[in-house]
C-alpha cells in the first residue's frame, strides 16, 4: 500500500498568515483571546482567538455569483499556500478566482486525480447570521452554508471526490483519514485536506449558555480551567501518494500520515463516555495500522499490551509526542488524560488548544499541521504555560523546547455526538 505523504502545509491564524508564523507562535508560546468586534455579542464571555485584522483575506467576496463567507476565504487562503507550498499548480479551466495566488498554467496533475476534502462546523454562518440581523452581503444573494470544498475545488480545478465534513469538533480529523483512503484506495494521487472554522456569533453564545467558555483563556489539563476558547482559522494539508509525490520531484516532504482510527462512544450527545474505551479504541487502532505499536483488539488493554507506550520518547522508532483533543473541559481532560497516562505513559504533550484555543472544525487540521511541523524541524515547541496542573491530569506538558526522539506523533480529536478519531504522523521515509 503506498505511503500518504505530506507534501504542502497552509495556515490561517490568531499567529498569522502563514505556517512561519505558526511556527514561529508554537515556540513564542505567548497568546491570549480578546473579545469579539460583534456590538450584538450579548453573552458573558465573548472572548475567542481571533485572526489577526491585517491578516483576514480581503477577498474574493463571491464565487460564481455566490457570496463566500469569512470561513471559505479562511479555507481558501490556507489551501493557495499549501498548493504553492508543495510546487503544485491550480488546474486550467473554468471557475477562476480573482487574486492572489491565481490559477498558473499545471504541471502533469490529472485533473480527475485530485480531491478535496475539508471540513467545518459552522461553515459560512456569518453570511447567514448577517441576514437575521440586517446585515446582508451587497450581492443579497443566498448561499449554502457549508461551501468550502466546492469553493477549494473550484479554485484549484479538482475534478476528483470535493467533499465538506462536519461531524463537529473531530471534522477536520475525518477530512484528513477521508483523504487518505481516497489516495491508499487508489481514488486520487492528490488530496487538499483539513478544516476552516471562523467566528460565529450563534456559536459563541451558546456555549456560554452551556457555561462551557472559560472567563480568561484556554487552559487544557488546568486544575482551575473552567471550559473551553474558541479559536478561527484554517490549517489545509497536501496530501500527496509516495509514488506520485516521486514523479514529480515533490520538492519537499513533511512526513507521512500513516495510521488512523475512528470510534464512536454511542453514550451521549454531548458528554465523553467517563471510561474512555473508545476514544482508546481509536488510538490503538492508529498506532497499530502506523506501526508505532501492536495495540490488538479494542476495548480497554494495558499499554505493555498495546506496545505503544513501551517506545514512547525513546528510540527512533517510538512515540515521540502528543498532540491531544484537551478542550479545557473538566470531563474531557480527564478521560483523555487517564487513557494516554495508561498507553502512552511519559510521552510529551503539546497542547495546540492553549496555543490558539479550539478551533471547532478545524481543530484535528491545526493539530496535524503542528504534527507536521514537529516531524520536519524534529523539536517539540514548548507549551503555553497553563498554570497549576489538575491531579487527575497525570500529563507531561514540557515547558521548554526540547528535540524529538521518536519517528511519531498521534493527533486526537473528539466531538459532540461521541465522534472519535487519532491521527498518528510519522517521519518521511528516507
Amino acid at each position: 500500500m503506498d505511503d500518504v505523504l505530506v507534501t504542502g502545509l497552509g495556515a490561517l491564524s490568531p499567529l498569522g498568515a502563514g505556517t512561519d508564523a505558526f511556527w514561529r507562535g508554537m515556540h513564542k508560546a505567548d497568546t491570549a483571546p480578546t473579545r469579539v468586534p460583534d456590538p450584538l455579542a450579548h453573552m458573558d464571555h465573548p472572548l475567542m482567538y481571533l485572526v489577526p485584522e491585517a491578516d483576514i483575506p480581503d477577498g474574493p467576496e463571491e464565487q460564481d455569483g455566490l457570496p463566500l463567507g469569512r470561513g471559505s476565504r479562511f479555507a481558501l487562503a490556507a489551501a493557495r499556500e499549501a498548493v504553492a507550498d508543495a510546487g503544485l499548480a491550480a488546474l486550467p479551466g473554468p471557475g477562476a478566482l480573482p487574486g492572489p495566488g491565481g490559477r498558473p498554467e499545471a504541471k502533469g496533475l490529472d485533473p480527475r486525480r485530485v480531491a478535496v476534502a475539508l471540513s467545518t462546523g459552522m461553515g459560512d454562518t456569518d453570511l447567514h447570521e448577517g441576514w437575521w440581523t440586517g446585515e446582508a452581503p451587497a450581492s443579497g444573494r443566498w448561499a449554502p452554508p457549508f461551501p468550502l470544498s466546492s469553493v477549494v475545488g473550484g479554485w484549484f480545478g479538482a475534478q476528483g471526490v470535493n467533499t465538506c465534513v462536519s461531524n463537529a469538533c473531530a471534522a477536520s480529523g475525518y477530512a484528513l483519514s477521508v483523504g487518505a483512503d481516497l489516495i491508499r484506495a487508489g481514488e486520487a494521487d492528490v488530496v487538499i485536506a483539513g478544516g476552516a472554522e471562523a467566528y460565529s456569533r450563534v456559536a459563541l453564545a451558546c456555549f456560554n449558555r452551556l457555561g462551557a467558555i472559560d472567563p480568561e483563556r484556554c487552559r487544557p489539563f488546568a486544575a482551575e480551567r473552567r471550559g473551553t476558547v474558541f479559536g478561527e482559522g484554517a490549517a489545509v494539508l497536501v496530501l500527496e501518494s509516495a509514488t506520485h509525490a516521486r514523479a514529480r520531484g515533490a520538492r519537499t516532504v513533511y512526513g507521512r500520515l500513516a495510521g488512523a482510527g475512528w470510534s464512536c462512544d454511542a453514550y451521549h450527545a454531548t458528554a465523553p463516555e467517563p471510561s474512555g474505551e473508545q476514544i482508546e479504541r481509536a488510538m490503538r487502532e492508529a498506532l497499530r495500522e502506523a506501526g508505532a505499536g501492536t495495540a490488538a483488539g479494542a476495548g480497554t488493554g494495558t499499554a505493555a499490551e498495546s506496545g505503544a507506550g513501551s517506545g514512547s520518547g525513546s528510540g527512533s522508532g517510538g512515540l515521540g509526542f502528543v498532540i491531544p483533543h484537551g478542550t479545557g473541559t473538566e470531563l474531557n481532560d480527564v478521560v483523555e488524560s487517564r487513557v494516554l497516562d495508561a498507553l502512552t505513559p511519559r510521552t510529551p504533550l503539546y497542547s495546540v488548544k492553549a496555543l490558539i484555543g479550539h478551533t471547532g472544525g478545524a481543530a484535528g487540521a491545526f493539530a496535524a499541521l503542528a504534527a507536521s511541523l514537529v516531524l520536519y524541524h524534529r523539536t517539540l515547541p514548548p507549551n503555553v504555560p497553563v498554570g497549576e496542573r489538575d491531579p487527575e491530569c497525570a500529563v507531561s506538558l514540557p515547558s521548554g523546547s526540547a528535540p524529538m526522539t521518536g519517528a511519531y506523533g498521534l493527533v486526537n480529536a473528539y466531538a459532540f455526538g461521541g465522534n472519535n478519531i487519532s491521527l498518528v504522523f510519522g517521519e518521511a521515509a528516507a
